[in-house]
C-alpha cells in the first residue's frame, strides 16, 4: 500500500480533477495527495468502470471521492476501489448542488449525522484501504461549533480518524455550487477550534488557500492543507509547493513539464483521446508570467476544439521556449 502524505492535496473538482489534469498535475508535484472528481456510488458500479475510475499509476498517491447514502453502495464502492487500487476512498459530505442533494448525498447530509456515522462504517468494514470524510463547517443557517463537533464526533464513531473540512458552510439554496464557493466567509478558527477538540483526527483545512506562507500557517494548527481552485487556475503553484512546503530542491521548468505533457498527449491521442480534452486543462501553466496571453491564445485557437489536431500541438513548444527565455532574461 503506498504510503500517504495529506500535508498537501488536491481537491476533488467536478470536470476538474480527471486522470488527464492529475497527470499533468503530477508531472510538477510527486508529493501532494489526489483526488478524483466526485464519483455516484450508482456510476462506479453500474457504469463503464475503465472509464469512470481507471488511472495511471503515475497518479499516485491517489484518492477515489465518491458521493452516496446507501451504505450497501457504498460498502461495494469501497471494495471497487480497493481492488482497483486506489490508496483511498473519500466520501462527499460537503457539496451544496441541488442535483447532489436530489440524489441525497453531498453537504445535504450534514444533516443526519446517524445515517452518515452509519455509512461511513459499513465502507471501513469493506476495505483495509484508509476511508476518509470531506465536509463544510455547517449548512444554511446551522454555523455552530456544538453542532459541527457532534457530527465530527458521529463519523469518529464510525471508525474514520481523517476529516477534510471546507472552512465555509454550505448554502443549499439560493447559491449556485460556485457561489458556494466564495460568498459564504471562511471561518478558519472553527476548524482549528474542531483540531483542538479533537487531537485524536487528522485534520485537513480546506478553503480560500492560494500561497506558500499561508499554507505554513495553517499547518501550525492542522496536519494538512487542501487546495482547489488555486492549483487549477494556476498549476505550477505545484513547484513552490515542492520547494517551500516539501523542500524539494530539484524541480522541473515550465518547458520541461511541456515535454513531457506533449508526450503524453502524443501516446493518448493514439489511444483515442481527445487532444482538447488533455489540453483544457494547461490553460494556466503560464498563470502570472509573461508569455501567458500567447500560450491561453494559442490553446483557445487551436487545441480546445472537438477536432482539434496533435499536430498543432507540437508548436506549443516554441511558444514554451519563447516563454522561458522572455521570463529567465527578465528574472
Amino acid at each position: 500500500m503506498t504510503k500517504i502524505n495529506r500535508t498537501v492535496s488536491v481537491a476533488p473538482m467536478m470536470d476538474c480533477t480527471d486522470r488527464h489534469d492529475r497527470f499533468f498535475l503530477r508531472l510538477m508535484s510527486k508529493n501532494v495527495m489526489l483526488y478524483t472528481e466526485m464519483v455516484a456510488t450508482k456510476s462506479a458500479i453500474h457504469g463503464d468502470r475503465k472509464k469512470i475510475l481507471s488511472f495511471s499509476p503515475e497518479e499516485k498517491p491517489l484518492a477515489l471521492q465518491v458521493g452516496g447514502s446507501d451504505k450497501n453502495e457504498l460498502s461495494e464502492v469501497a471494495k471497487i476501489s480497493e481492488g482497483m487500487g486506489y490508496d483511498e476512498i473519500n466520501i462527499n459530505l460537503g457539496c451544496p448542488s441541488k442535483k447532489v442533494q436530489k440524489n441525497k448525498f453531498g453537504a445535504c447530509l450534514m444533516k443526519e449525522p446517524d445515517l452518515v456515522s452509519e455509512c461511513i462504517g459499513e465502507m471501513i468494514n469493506s476495505c483495509k484501504i484508509p476511508v476518509t470524510a470531506k465536509t463544510r463547517i455547517g449548512f444554511d443557517d446551522t454555523e455552530d461549533f456544538n453542532y459541527l463537533n457532534n457530527f465530527i464526533l458521529k463519523i469518529k464513531e464510525s471508525g474514520c480518524k481523517k476529516i477534510i473540512l471546507h472552512a465555509r458552510k454550505a448554502m443549499l439554496k439560493g447559491l449556485s455550487p460556485k457561489q458556494n464557493l466564495s460568498i459564504p466567509k471562511l471561518n478558519y478558527e472553527m476548524v482549528y477550534e474542531i483540531k483542538k477538540e479533537n487531537p485524536d483526527l487528522e485534520i485537513i483545512i480546506n478553503g480560500g488557500i492560494s500561497k506558500t506562507e499561508e499554507i505554513k500557517n495553517h499547518l501550525k494548527l492542522c496536519d494538512g492543507v487542501m487546495i482547489g481552485r488555486a492549483i487549477y487556475q494556476n498549476p505550477y503553484f505545484l513547484v513552490d509547493i515542492e520547494k517551500e512546503i516539501f523542500k524539494v530542491k530539484n524541480n522541473p521548468s515550465r518547458e520541461e513539464v511541456a515535454e513531457k505533457l506533449l508526450q503524453y498527449l502524443e501516446k493518448e491521442v493514439k489511444l483515442g483521446t481527445k487532444v482538447n480534452h488533455i489540453m483544457r486543462h494547461t490553460v494556466g501553466l503560464y498563470h502570472g508570467q509573461i508569455g501567458s496571453k500567447n500560450w491561453k491564445r494559442y490553446l483557445s485557437a487551436n487545441m480546445m476544439a472537438r477536432d482539434s489536431d496533435f499536430q498543432k500541438a507540437k508548436h506549443i513548444m516554441t511558444i514554451v521556449q519563447n516563454n522561458e527565455k522572455t521570463n529567465q532574461a527578465i528574472a
